[in-house]
């Protein structure tokens, strides 16, 4: 008897689409999310009518999202060295991330949701695969919920289906993309749009670098992932490509409008993060000197600090779901400052 391929519990699927070379898959069990298997053979006529509907769906494209029987993924083709031709189709979960359900500590949830008053860039970091989206979804999700407004988001392709309203007062709206010319116009029409929060997944050209940054000094909540191996590599990358659009000025604009860098990985036991906060409305932070100065690599410096300081904040005491601080726009007490740069 065939199983449905809904409940292979697959991270990745590796399909052959031009032979018969069996189909294997990563796991999202416990333990095994390193590990490639290959798929049991009760999956196997699952597998192949689903190799049918992507052959058709990346027929002139290189990717693409389908959803079958309440399974929906993210696409990729690949022609191979040896002339094979192979599909990677990627799991999205259907059902909305909740921030305080994600496996962060309860004070760094606390934290990453006080954020959503804040006018800035949050950028999330980190290795393909390592939960970023699903991060930037939950914490784009909270906001509306908590603080209300309107949210755009920008995606190639869209993964999570956020459209529609969020709590009594948020209003989400979804724009996919289909070429590298569209980032940039597709998020200068949004701005007309008077969003609060703007999501962008993975910043690739240098116009989109710089209307992002623009957006986030224009009174704007702008959330974006990057990809890096550091929290620091991520940083510098998005400000190269700012700087190819705006010049040296660049890093000064980029250090005024950050708000928090979070580097995230996926370990068994839940997500590792490692985050930086900038101090609201302190131009004389040492995070936002040490990036006008181009000293990205000295950030690491504050980053163990940072965590320090958060992990001994008093927890709110005033109620509200999955122990965030407060209600609705509620918010944990004013952090302490960090000591200035050593020169």
């Amino acid at each position: 008897m065939s199983a449905s391929l809904d409940a292979l519990p697959f991270i990745d699927l590796y399909i052959q689409l031009d032979g018969s070379e069996s189909p294997t898959f990563r796991s999202n069990e416990r333990g095994k999310s390193t590990h490639n298997q290959l798929v049991p053979e009760e999956y196997l006529p699952a597998v192949e009518q689903f190799g049918v509907k992507v052959k058709a769906e990346l027929q002139d494209s290189a990717d693409g999202t389908i959803s079958l029987d309440g399974l929906r993924v993210r696409l990729s083709k690949q022609r191979m060295a040896d002339g094979t031709l192979w599909a990677c189709a990627r799991r999205i979960n259907t059902g909305l991330p909740n921030l305080f359900e994600l496996g962060f500590a309860q004070h760094i949830s606390n934290h990453m949701h006080s954020l959503g008053q804040r006018d800035g860039l949050i950028v999330i970091s980190g290795s393909a695969g390592q939960g970023k989206t699903t991060t930037a979804a939950a914490l784009l999700i909270d906001f509306l919920k908590s603080y209300g407004g309107t949210a755009i988001t920008i995606e190639d392709p869209v993964e999570y289906v956020m459209k529609g309203r969020h709590g009594d007062f948020g209003q989400c709206f979804q724009v996919e993309v289909k070429s590298e010319d569209e980032w940039a116009p597709t998020l200068e029409r949004s701005l007309r749009w008077g969003p609060r929060y703007i999501f962008v997944g993975e910043i690739r050209t240098p116009k989109a670098a710089e209307q992002l940054i623009q957006a986030a000094t224009t009174g704007h909540t702008v959330i974006t992932t990057l990809h890096g191996g550091m929290p620091e590599e991520a940083l510098a990358s998005l400000l190269f490509l700012a700087e190819q659009a705006m010049g040296a000025g660049a890093g000064g604009i980029l250090a005024g409008c950050l708000t928090a860098l979070m580097h995230q990985t996926m370990k068994e036991d839940g997500p590792f993060v490692r985050y930086l906060f900038t101090e609201e409305d302190s131009a004389s932070d040492p995070i936002r000197s040490l990036i006008r100065e181009n000293k990205i690599g000295m950030l690491s410096t504050y980053i163990d600090r940072i965590a320090a300081r958060l992990a001994n904040q008093p927890l709110s005491s005033s109620g509200g779901s999955g122990g965030r601080a407060g209600g609705l726009g509620g918010a944990p007490s004013p952090l302490p400052p960090l000591p200035p740069i050593r020169k």
